[in-house]
């Protein structure tokens, strides 16, 4: 399950605005690799939505199935806003429905296959 957290609102290069809803999976433990203790956090995600800013408002609070993965991506510099600090990330995360979850963990990349 993922819940609709917020929502931001985005202008385009071209100067036209659009909406992005901020999803938050569920609670995880996750194990630090700098230090080796370990923390709670909770995977969040923007996506792109058709939606108008009254509709964005009123959704937020809902739930629906689906999770947030881990993808992995090329290495990316990113600044933490809290603490100022930049750090190398090399995965990014996405929001996709149960279904296309199980099919990712599931099928077999075909570089893989000989």
């Amino acid at each position: 399950m993922v819940q609709v957290i917020g929502y931001e609102l985005v202008e385009k290069e071209n100067g036209d605005d659009f909406l992005l809803l901020i999803l938050q999976g569920g609670i995880e433990a996750v194990k630090s690799e700098t230090t080796g203790k370990m923390y709670f956090t909770a995977r969040t995600v923007k996506v792109p939505a058709t939606f108008d800013e009254d509709t964005c408002k009123s959704i937020i609070g809902s739930q629906f199935e689906g999770t947030i993965m881990k993808v992995p991506t090329d290495s990316y510099s990113y600044m933490i806003k809290e603490t100022g600090e930049e750090i190398v990330l090399k995965h990014r995360y996405e929001y996709v429905t149960d279904t296309d979850a199980i099919l990712k963990e599931q099928i077999i990349n075909d570089e893989l296959v000989y």
